[in-house]
């Protein structure tokens, strides 16, 4: 019996032994903590590059972030496009989002309703400009994954769930 003990042990041979090593390997480089790390950084740079165009000062929108959305942007919906309603309450609002949530994402506080936050940017932005698709899903992709996975152990929220039990 104890030979099978330590067969069980052994690592196993042949094509299937190397093929696990490689992806202890590679799995070793992309540890968990530092891709939620990574992807929360993914997800805000774009969101925090627009939003930081809009402004012209503290609380001051730029001329051109308002008359994006009162004539550039349209909603493409069935029948449509059709204008946003209450355009520079939707300028900044938006213009709001991309600077706040970001900055949660980047520090990992309250990072899933962040990445929600973002998510539902994405929808919005995917409406305004169809074509704009395999970029959109790649956002939305890494908001689901911070949203289904956290935000990691470099996190304000890890550190404050560590700290309150």
């Amino acid at each position: 019996m104890t030979v099978h003990k330590d067969i069980g042990n052994r690592p196993p041979k042949g094509l299937r032994g190397l093929f696990e090593r490689a992806n202890r390997l590679i799995a070793g480089v992309a540890p968990p903590s530092l891709t939620q790390l990574v992807l929360r950084i993914g997800l805000a740079v774009p969101f925090w590059r627009s939003g930081i165009n809009k402004w012209d000062g503290f609380l001051q929108l730029n001329d051109v972030a308002v008359l994006l959305f009162s004539s550039e942007f349209k909603l493409h919906l069935p029948g449509g496009p059709y204008p946003f309603p209450a355009p520079g309450i939707f300028a900044f609002a938006a213009a709001c989002a991309e600077i706040v949530l970001p900055l949660l994402l980047v520090v990992g506080l309250a990072t899933r309703f962040a990445a929600l936050g973002l998510l539902l940017m994405t929808l919005i932005v995917e409406l305004t400009v169809p074509e704009g698709w395999p970029l959109h899903v790649t956002w939305a992709a890494m908001a689901l994954g911070i949203m289904a996975w956290g935000p990691g152990r470099f996190s304000l929220d890890s550190l404050l769930t560590r700290s309150n039990p």
